[in-house]
């Protein structure tokens, strides 16, 4: 009988545990996680602060009950403490056991490795200040959700989805709010200058201050119970302060036993096989294949590790079904500005040196003859010499999410922005004009190639 060592139950291990039970109900599968609970939907953490959950509890699709009744062996608040992966074995401990306590031994013949993404912790003077929270698991969650119950200020430090969503939830309960980051502009990682105008403008609206363009260099803890947090430029002092600057692979149990990338992330094929026999990887803890680039890359996002997950019960025995990669499609909603996108940006392009163009369109997104309309700003981002799509950004105060999953799917199939032009989509004045927006930019950027 096959037995699988599963390491790491967040989503990624949820789904490839539940993959492989359907796939080999009759295999033996371990599955081991350090914390209490599996599945947590950590983007739901800002929702939750600004009481926009029904249930938390429903911020969890699975349970551990729920993969032992599918047929594995689960073994919560346990810390795998060594892997050898060429001896096909493990050793593991509960997180309470006493120092001296023995380890265990698991002896295994498929090991996945989906240990997750840490926070980046910076080794910042006073970063170890209690007043200085990490906003990653439900323990996370639920200390973010009890101190922001009587807080009135804070300092959110770094401007990517996850603090971008904090700031904006605690300016709308009232909180005097302080966005901190390395990078001149909000969401700079996730969206060009055009886009992000708007968002730093509807911060200010809210009475957020925006400290960016400089770097936390030091945390102070003050007398009157709140903490100072300086930066390069300047003092932002609150009664909270929360860590929200990335993330990174946590794979140190099998460091130089399997490739990685320099981050630590382990490079796995389109089955999820990493260097090693016998050994798969999926979610934050491995590499996606990033489908606008045609390499291998990180991008810790929970549908990526769904979509991977699910494929270690497919090929697990033997490659059956192809990875087709990602684009890294994700949307956010801050205020009343819905934004989304998928593939590169310019500055990702430029980051990665490649060279790319782009496209951009304001317009609004349905007639002038309907009651009430608003205007969309589309940015198309595709490859001068194949014309083809390599990327879209979309902002508006109507729902214009979709529109970047159109173009995931146009950068999958490899469309030039020629045939994302001639799309057959649907026309209905509730919803667009005679010409979607995405045809539309996708039109203009034909024109001017």
């Amino acid at each position: 009988m096959t037995t699988v060592a599963i390491v790491g139950c967040t989503h990624a291990g949820t789904f490839a545990a539940t993959s492989i039970l359907a796939e080999h109900p009759d295999w033996t599968v371990h599955v081991f996680e350090r914390n209490g609970t599996l599945s947590f939907l950590s983007c739901g953490i800002a929702l939750w602060v600004g009481d926009h959950v029904s249930d938390p509890k429903k911020m969890f699709y699975s349970s551990p009950e729920s993969l032992a009744q599918a047929g594995a062996t689960m073994h919560m608040r346990t810390d795998v403490t060594s892997i050898d992966v060429a001896g096909h074995t493990l050793t593991y401990r509960p997180v309470d056991a006493a120092e001296d306590a023995p380890a265990e031994t698991l002896a295994f013949d498929k090991l996945v490795v989906t240990t997750g993404s840490r926070p980046v912790i910076p080794l910042i003077p006073g970063i170890d200040s209690p007043h200085v929270l990490l906003c990653k698991n439900w323990d996370h969650a639920i200390a973010i959700k009890e101190k922001a119950k009587e807080a009135k200020s804070a300092v959110v430090i770094g401007s990517g989805y996850i603090g971008a969503e904090i700031a904006e939830q605690f300016s709308l309960k009232g909180v005097q709010t302080t966005l901190v980051d390395g990078l001149d502009r909000p969401l700079a990682n996730n969206f060009d200058k055009r886009i992000t105008d708007q968002v730093a403008e509807a911060f200010e609206s809210h009475g957020v201050t925006l400290a960016l363009g400089q770097k936390v260099t030091a945390f102070r803890d003050n007398d009157d119970d709140t903490v100072t947090v300086v930066t390069e430029k300047g003092e932002y002092t609150a009664e909270m302060a929360i860590l929200a600057v990335g993330f990174l692979p946590n794979t140190d149990l099998v460091k130089g036993q399997v490739d990685m990338l320099p981050n630590g992330a382990i490079v796995v094929d389109d089955y999820m096989r990493a260097s090693a026999p016998d050994v798969y990887a999926c979610g934050d803890s491995a590499t996606v294949f990033y489908n606008p680039t045609g390499q291998h890359d990180y991008i810790p996002l929970a549908t990526n590790a769904v979509r991977q997950g699910l494929l270690v019960g497919r090929n697990i025995e033997k490659p059956t079904v192809k990875y087709l990669g990602t684009q890294a499609t994700s949307a956010v909603q801050l205020y009343d500005l819905s934004l989304a996108a998928s593939g590169l940006t310019q500055a990702g392009a430029e980051r990665r040196g490649l060279t790319v163009r782009e496209t951009e369109l304001t317009e609004d997104y349905r007639p002038d003859f309907m009651l009430t309309t608003t205007p969309v700003t589309s940015i198309l981002t595709w490859d001068p010499e194949t014309r083809k799509v390599k990327g879209g950004q979309f902002c508006s105060k109507a729902d214009i999410s979709g529109a970047a999953n159109v173009v995931s799917m146009a950068i999958q199939a490899g469309f030039t922005i020629d045939e994302l032009a001639n799309v057959d989509f649907l026309f209905q004045p509730n919803f667009d004009k005679p010409v979607y927006y995405v045809g539309a930019v996708a039109m203009k950027a034909a024109a001017e190639a």
